[in-house]
């Protein structure tokens, strides 16, 4: 099997053939950027005290148009053109408008992913599109190595597989993590038939980004979130991630596997504003606690990483005192425009150190993503 290297050289100079999409309001997605974002205008460099600071972005995302075609036919086909962002961002390449954007922004480098829309595939298809997508993606990463990683793509569906697949793209295309769902078909993830999984990860020392997917079902809320507001993803996304972090802790799967690198979409969803409540819920329920955790609940935020997509000043005040700022990452949702200011947010933040600025803007993720 060809290794990373002989890999890189083969691609290198490549078109990447990708195209760059958001999360799950491609269609409901509107204009109107703050002045800074389209402007053309450079983000001045990103200083903390006297040190230029990389800044990484964990959360963004991408799409492979080849697999239009393979899909072709199949019970997950995908219509042209699904998820294509904004004008600017459909051709099939890798757009000087997207690197411009980022360079607007402040963004030195991004960490794409794809978002999982495969885990009812067969396994033949399945082995197909995820190894289709892997080599799209790190193509894509060796035209531009200085600005961008990828995460893996898996199909969880079959736990083996998916840990086979994590050693490959790591191994052989020189992925730096991999991106999965919160659940897989209405299993919860914690349940021990996704162990093979999880076990390779910690191995391979992976970091596991985990982005929500069709959360309405996969919660069981899809009647009472229909009418005005997108309540679809603005509750039930989070509450995805809420749901899935509480049963990887509730379940010992963090006990089980501790040194797991585990990064939650949207600031770890609901879980870090209420994390007390999970506290107390066996204090008040024993008999409906039969499993006993290693630590109190809300510890084990601490070795789960989340990125800043949490809007507010306030939040993410809350959300550095919860989880540490050394477990927190920039995260955009590029090229959806649910954080347009990602890096002056932070710089802008009162009360951090100059240490915890820069863990935030791209030190900590910087050394998750074998960033130099």
């Amino acid at each position: 099997m060809p290794n990373r290297r002989d890999f890189i050289k083969s691609v290198v100079g490549a078109s990447a053939g990708v195209v760059f999409v958001g999360c799950e309001l491609c269609d409901a997605m509107a204009a109107g950027r703050p002045a800074q974002v389209g402007s053309g205008v450079k983000h001045n460099p990103v200083m903390v005290g006297k040190r230029r600071v990389k800044t990484v972005d964990v959360h963004c995302h991408v799409s492979v148009p080849e697999a239009t075609e393979l899909l072709k036919g199949t019970k997950i086909e995908r219509r042209p053109g699904a998820g294509i962002a904004l004008g600017g961002y459909d051709d099939a390449g890798l757009t000087p408008a997207r690197i411009q954007v980022m360079d607007e922004m402040g963004i030195d480098v991004q960490a794409v992913s794809i978002n999982s829309f495969w885990y009812s595939a067969d396994q033949d298809l399945a082995r197909k599109l995820i190894d289709l997508q892997n080599q799209k993606l790190a193509e894509m990463c060796a035209a531009h190595p200085d600005r961008f990683v990828a995460f893996a793509s898996v199909a969880l569906q079959f736990p083996e597989l998916a840990a086979q697949q994590l050693e490959v793209g790591m191994k052989k295309y020189g992925l730096r993590g991999v991106a999965i769902g919160g659940s897989c078909e209405g299993k919860e993830l914690s349940s021990p038939e996704f162990d093979p999984f999880w076990a390779k990860a910690e191995e391979l020392q992976a970091l596991i980004f985990v982005h929500p997917q069709d959360s309405q079902n996969a919660t069981g809320i899809k009647n009472r979130v229909q009418g005005n507001g997108v309540l679809t993803n603005v509750i039930g996304n989070p509450l995805e991630t809420t749901i899935f972090l509480s049963h990887m802790i509730m379940e010992g799967t963090l006990d089980k596997f501790p040194n797991l690198k585990i990064c939650a979409a949207h600031g770890g969803g609901f879980l870090p504003s209420y994390d007390g409540r999970l506290d107390q819920g066996c204090r008040v329920f024993p008999k409906q606690c039969t499993k006993k955790i290693q630590k109190q609940p809300s510890e084990y935020l601490k070795q789960i990483y989340v990125d800043t997509i949490v809007f507010n000043q306030e939040a993410l005040r809350h959300l550095i005192a919860v989880v540490g700022a050394g477990q927190i990452g920039l995260g955009t949702d590029y090229p959806f425009p649910w954080a347009y200011t990602p890096v002056d947010d932070v710089m802008s933040q009162p009360g951090l150190s100059d240490a915890d600025r820069i863990a935030i803007l791209g030190g900590t993720m910087s050394k998750l993503l074998k960033i130099s």
